[in-house]
């Protein structure tokens, strides 16, 4: 579909359709590209909107958790969305807690999928690996249960990042503010509805995560999809949609 980039002020985002707001945040190497079957299947019902997260723009100290969550945050008091519906992938679902904790009266329910904030498995110790196309290759597949889906495209966006020096540094200190902000002894204060949707066979926030986050917060869905790795929402959108729809039906009824 043909998404347009908008920009209000600091803050470039999606917005497509009309109705509740479901508000998506992508990962470190997140793109629109990702959430193309979610906005496509449910702007017809909702409001969706993505707001795209700095962590290229920002300087070095600035690339934390914490900047990202002041992003959002002035993102959404810029736009006046309220009650809304917010879903995360990766570290977008590691910021999307944050922010849940922060601002618990701005969002109506939350939707984790392969979010870090309790564990995850980083790209590997010598990521990233500049000049060497084959090795991001591989590491980009590695998202993926089906290796087909780290197309050419993908993989040298992936490259042409890690081979800017001041991007790449960006991911690692990006990615070394995540593992800083655990966030296991913070989420039974969530008490929103919460849905988790997971890859059995994502290698990295395994399915064992998703099963501890379901411990932790209170009343929490938790729904495994097979055949697929890190970002379900990509992968399987079919079956990811199919889990998603009644949750936010639910939770969205018109009074």
């Amino acid at each position: 579909m043909d998404i347009t980039v908008k920009q209000d002020g600091a803050h470039k985002y999606v917005e497509v359709g009309e109705g509740e707001i479901l508000l998506l945040l992508h990962g470190l190497f997140g793109a629109l590209s990702n959430f193309e079957p979610l906005i496509a299947h449910f702007s017809t019902q909702y409001k969706v909107v993505v707001p795209l997260l700095p962590i290229l723009e920002v300087s070095a100290r600035e690339a934390t958790l914490e900047t990202y969550v002041a992003y959002v945050d002035s993102f959404v008091e810029a736009r006046g969305y309220t009650a809304m519906n917010v879903l995360g992938n990766s570290l977008g679902g590691h910021i999307t807690l944050l922010y849940v904790l922060q601002r618990p009266e701005r969002v109506k329910t939350m939707v984790l999928t392969g979010s870090s904030g309790l564990f995850e498995s980083a790209m590997g110790a010598t990521f990233p690996k500049r000049g060497d196309y084959e090795f991001i290759r591989e590491r980009t597949a590695y998202t993926f249960y089906n290796p087909s889906f780290a197309t050419k495209e993908l993989v040298d966006e992936v490259f042409n990042i890690v081979n800017d020096r001041a991007k790449a540094i960006n991911i690692i200190a990006t990615a070394k503010s995540a593992i800083r902000h655990n966030l296991g002894d913070k989420l039974h204060d969530i008490d929103c509805p919460t849905l988790l949707i997971w890859g059995n066979q994502d290698v990295i926030t395994p399915s064992f995560v998703g099963a501890d986050f379901q411990k932790a917060i209170a009343g929490s869905e938790l729904h495994y999809i097979d055949k697929c790795g890190h970002a379900p929402m990509m992968e399987q959108p079919e079956q990811f949609n199919a889990i998603l729809a009644p949750f936010l039906a639910l939770h969205n009824q018109k009074n």
